[in-house]
């Protein structure tokens, strides 16, 4: 390309060159011939043609070079964007990430009657939550079956397989882990179990509330401490819905968990300050 544009430019020089000798040598004549006047008139029209050649085609190759360059400084460009989006994605999740262990160790400080290990969730153990979690501490970190798990918001569930370097948790949203439960304004008591409506939404119901409990959607249920299988008094979630059960003669609610049990990243284990203990006999826990 760089050798086709040297020619042109030569050979458009030369003819420039010729055409205007020919121009001088005919001003500096006095008289003029018809024929040399018809001459210099064809000449000046070639000349005014080569030299709009000589225009197009460096327009054309100054397009070329300009297009390679804006090109270079789009893709440039973009890199730049991705680079900042990247930068500003990270930051995003760390933020989220300080927040997160910021309100743990809030939690913490305010319940130190226990002692907790702070942990991952790895994956998922099985298809869905309801299979419960996979989290990256085990017995060489104090935990052990039958430990209690949750996050400064609220109950996750109970550890029911416990290994070395990493444990399962059963959450609460499955129907086969049972939690004493009580209503936080009413004082009412029963059991907690997990529970999915409709829409397939992971949701809690609280069984085995006497008839005449008034029990109320926007209620706060927490864990009542009963048997001490859990400690007493961490928030479980809210009533969104009471039902009757005429033929039981009782009355459930619908409980949705303060926990995004489908969003989890960081849970903590609640440990006795005695290891040796199996049950949770302690304080109330505070929110």
């Amino acid at each position: 390309m760089k050798f086709l544009k040297n020619k042109l430019a030569v050979v458009v020089v030369i003819l420039s060159v010729t055409f205007l000798v020919l121009i001088a040598a005919s001003v500096k004549r006095e008289n003029k011939t018809i024929l040399e006047n018809g001459a210099g008139s064809v000449l000046n029209s070639i000349q005014g043609f080569f030299y709009s050649i000589n225009d197009n085609i460096n327009s054309f190759f100054s397009f070329i070079f300009n297009f390679k360059e804006i090109k270079n400084e789009n893709e440039a460009l973009r890199e730049r964007n991705a680079e900042l989006e990247e930068k500003a994605l990270m930051y995003d999740v760390v933020k989220s990430e300080n927040e997160r262990l910021a309100k743990i160790l809030d939690y913490t400080k305010r319940n130190n009657q226990y002692d907790y290990v702070v942990s991952e969730i790895l994956s998922v153990s099985g298809n869905n939550v309801l299979d419960g979690y996979v989290i990256d501490k085990g017995i060489k970190d104090g935990v052990i079956k039958g430990r209690v798990v949750a996050t400064a918001q609220g109950l996750v569930g109970q550890v029911t397989v416990a290994s070395d370097t990493w444990s399962i948790v059963q959450s609460i949203s499955n129907e086969n882990i049972g939690v004493g439960a009580k209503d936080q304004n009413t004082g009412d008591t029963g059991i907690l179990r997990g529970y999915k409506d409709g829409n397939q939404d992971v949701l809690a119901i609280l069984d085995f509330i006497s008839m005449d409990s008034q029990i109320k959607v926007g209620d706060v249920i927490v864990t009542s401490g009963d048997g001490y299988i859990y400690p007493k008094g961490i928030r479980i979630g809210e009533v969104i819905e009471v039902q009757e059960d005429k033929s039981r003669v009782m009355k459930t609610a619908i409980v949705k968990p303060y926990v995004d049990l489908n969003r989890l990243e960081e849970v903590f284990v609640i440990l006795p300050k005695d290891r040796s203990a199996e049950k949770y006999i302690g304080e109330e826990l505070q929110q």
